[in-house]
């Protein structure tokens, strides 16, 4: 695999956190980096081709627009981890669904407008895949820390 150059990597700590809300965003990151807006573009467009950028896009804080989120965990057989993973991704308010070392090895976290609306998604998904056991643990208590990567 190529190496991140000096380019990618400034740009790269640029972007994670505060990134610019102006009419021109990435022509913005360009001038506070002593580059062009093309070489930001060519870069972080490089970078997402290469699977390294998942997506840029805002994080909101779903209290503050009137909905509610949860963190769930599922219990489910090896055999059928893709399938399970493929059908919880169909809910618009899934943000994050990633496999851990448990019992419970699928997690993933889902926002919508109320709690009930969440139990009745928990529900169909238990109903459709046949994975019954499925925790729903909404925070009682939020604590963020800021995940910012320094690259150079």
């Amino acid at each position: 695999m190529e190496h991140l150059n000096a380019t990618d990597k400034k740009i790269l700590n640029r972007i994670q956190s505060d990134f610019p809300i102006t009419r021109n965003p990435f022509g913005t990151i360009a001038t506070e980096l002593g580059l062009t807006e093309e070489d930001v573009l060519t870069s972080l467009t490089r970078l997402k081709d290469r699977g390294i950028i998942r997506r840029i896009g805002g994080n909101f804080v779903p209290e503050k627009l009137g909905f509610v989120s949860t963190l769930c965990a599922a219990r489910v057989p090896a055999n059928r981890i893709d399938q399970f993973a493929e059908t919880v991704n169909r809910y618009p308010g899934v943000t994050h669904n990633y496999l851990r070392e448990n019992d419970f090895n699928v997690w993933f976290t889902f926002i919508a407008p109320s709690m009930a609306e969440i139990e009745a998604n928990l529900a169909d998904i238990a109903k459709t895949t046949g994975v019954d056991e499925i925790l729903n643990l909404p925070a009682t208590r939020v604590f963020k820390i800021r995940a910012q990567f320094n690259l150079t």
